[in-house]
């Protein structure tokens, strides 16, 4: 048998918007492909790992501004 529904009950609200989702996802894309370009211009490893943890926090700030 199913269980009765109550009508107080809602839907919990989603641990991150769509919104939200988008932009971390965009940035880290963005972080990856700027690490990987460092790296394979010839940086070191670590290197490359700065300049890509930078371009994905840069790229949140302004991907926050731009999409609203």
């Amino acid at each position: 048998m199913t269980q009765p529904t109550s009508p107080n009950t809602s839907d919990p609200s989603p641990f991150l918007t769509v919104r939200t989702a988008l932009v971390l996802l965009a940035a880290a894309v963005i972080g990856l492909v700027i690490g990987g370009l460092t790296f394979l211009g010839g940086g070191q490893a670590a290197t490359a790992t700065v300049a890509g943890l930078t371009a994905s926090g840069a790229s949140v700030l302004g991907l926050h501004m731009l999409i609203s």
